[in-house]
């Protein structure tokens, strides 16, 4: 009897061994958000939800995040994963930049990924995920451009900076391009979490004539979309199809910018052996970022002359501005 306990204890031990190799063969993924928390309905949500389908389709992968509640929090979340031995650490948002630089100069054997930053490609153990976000926010300028009967239109940022301002270039020179004596009202809302402050932006853009209004401004915007539909005037989305995130039947069209997408190319790299510092850069060409249709409220004749941008962008015959300073009537850095 005791060589049966004995034998039982020692195929016990062996099992726990097996099950703990197993988990630690799983590959690791921790994903930091920036204040506007994992629910924004926008790109830290589009990141995330790319993760948990990549967790359910490769079950080799164990996929998790915290939120950032105030910027004090992003070198703290970033430094509990490195401390929980995460293979790949995603920071989402380019005002993660320098806490993730911090750690990736204090970690050089620690593998890291941010969106929406370039800064940081110098480091060879940081993958910088960055989008052609003027190329959706072109096509969704054309169809406000088309769309407006006041030639007025406006369009609300979330902050100033270098990525957030190609958002901007984008939409002005769409809408100039379908109407070049449109007015393009324009308002820095210095918050990506400012629902109330979306929706007063809005309000005042309605008030001087604007009948289709874009957003860049991740939480801000959720309050921006609120105020077209109760005016019954067009808006305009980004990052994921907010018509359907929202329930909104008043959303025009959205930028797609699907953060996701880099999120899952970088950690299938990692898997392969192949994760490469630098910066990877999207396009509509890769179908990371796109344009929206639902609802069907986009006119066939504006729809054909957008999708006609839409290839021409990626046959290289339409070059979208790329800054500031090929947009002069962008004037939210000035």
């Amino acid at each position: 009897m005791k060589k049966i306990i004995a034998m039982a204890l020692v195929l016990c031990m062996i099992f726990a061994l097996t099950v703990t190799a197993h988990a630690d063969d799983k590959i690791k993924i921790g994903m930091v958000t920036d204040v506007g928390g994992v629910n924004d309905q926008s790109f830290n949500q589009f990141a995330w939800a790319g993760l948990q389908a990549l967790a359910e389709e490769d079950p080799s992968f164990e996929v998790n995040y915290l939120e950032s509640k105030t910027d004090a929090d992003y070198q703290t979340n970033i430094n509990t994963f490195i401390d929980e031995e995460y293979d790949l650490i995603i920071t989402v948002g380019y005002m993660l930049a320098d806490a993730t630089r911090e750690a990736a100069l204090d970690n050089p054997d620690q593998k890291f990924a941010i969106v929406d930053d370039a800064t940081n490609a110098d480091l060879e153990n940081v993958a910088c995920l960055t989008f052609a976000q003027e190329q959706c926010s072109y096509l969704v300028g054309l169809i406000a451009g088309y769309m407006t009967q006041s030639k007025t239109v406006g369009y609300v940022q979330g902050m100033v900076s270098d990525t957030m301002n190609l958002f901007g270039v984008g939409y002005i020179s769409g809408v100039l391009e379908a109407c070049p004596d449109a007015t393009v009202l324009q308002y820095n809302a210095n918050s990506f979490i400012d629902t109330a402050g979306g929706n007063t932006a809005a309000k005042d853009m309605i008030t001087k004539g604007a009948d289709v209004i874009y957003h860049a401004a991740g939480g801000t915007g959720v309050g921006v979309m609120n105020a077209c539909a109760e005016a019954e005037i067009w808006g305009i989305g980004v990052d994921a199809d907010q018509a359907a995130v929202l329930n909104n039947d008043w959303i025009i069209s959205s930028a797609l910018k699907d953060t996701g997408a880099g999120c899952v190319a970088i950690a299938k790299d990692l898997k392969a052996g192949e994760f490469k510092g630098g910066e990877h850069h999207y396009t509509l060409a890769d179908g990371a970022i796109d344009f929206a249709t639902t609802g069907d409220h986009i006119p066939a004749d504006v729809l054909e002359k957008v999708n006609a941008a839409k290839e021409a962008i990626i046959a290289g015959d339409l070059v979208v501005p790329t800054s500031v300073e090929d947009c002069p009537t962008f004037t939210l850095n000035k």
